[in-house]
């Protein structure tokens, strides 16, 4: 089980970096990519994508068009993170192709899921939708792992209005045991102060309306 997230998590990460590690056209540092996702420093909350997942075993009926993995990525089941897409709206996104990939089949491939409405971006997004191309094909797969490495792949980072809702969904649990004051001790022991506990509780509250169209 936890070999199977530890190899999906590599390649999450190495997508994330791969800019920083390798040549390509319209590659992105981390601080690019940073000032792309982040509008302003409290809505920092940020959610990946990764596609194609193809099994090590199996059969494989071809290789995915870089428009087919593009679509991919903005499918819900593959996010780190679990979301309504039919309420979410997109605050920025950042996308960063890897191997055999050129950049007028990305342009084309950003068109169409536009057209197709795969995304829709909150009315004040200032970024939008950002790209990147890393020529390397990701290396070998892990020793023993589950998935297959594809010639084309695409890791899409996300802001979007549906961290609201895992907000507050801590916000939720945060109130239930508060209200026992369960575990409370543990931190007042250490010198922490009860006040702080209620300002913690504003600032999520503040941070779920940050969020909050």
């Amino acid at each position: 089980f936890f070999s199977g997230i530890n190899e999906l998590l590599t390649h999450h990460i190495t997508g994330l970096t791969a800019g920083l590690r390798h040549d390509g056209a319209l590659n992105r540092d981390l601080s690019e990519l940073h000032t792309n996702l982040v509008p302003y420093p409290r809505i920092r909350l940020l959610a990946t994508a990764y596609a194609p997942l193809l099994p090590r075993l199996g059969v494989c009926t071809g290789t995915p068009s870089v428009t087919n993995i593009t679509k991919m990525v903005f499918d819900p089941a593959l996010a780190s993170v679990q979301w309504n897409a039919q309420d979410a709206k997109y605050i920025a996104c950042s996308l960063c192709y890897r191997g055999d990939v050129v950049p007028k089949d990305v342009m084309a491939a950003v068109a169409h899921i536009k057209t197709c409405r795969y995304m829709r971006f909150v009315d004040w997004s200032p970024t939008g939708l950002k790209c990147g191309l890393d020529y390397h094909t990701p290396g070998a797969r892990m020793p023993a792992g589950q998935l297959a490495v594809a010639p084309k792949v695409v890791l899409g980072a996300f802001n979007s209005t549906a961290m609201a809702g895992h907000v507050a969904r801590y916000t939720q649990v945060f109130d239930r045991l508060y209200q026992r004051r369960a575990f409370c001790h543990w931190y007042t022991d250490a010198g922490m102060e009860e006040a702080e506990f209620n300002e913690a509780r504003e600032d999520l509250a503040l941070l779920e309306g940050d969020y909050d169209e």
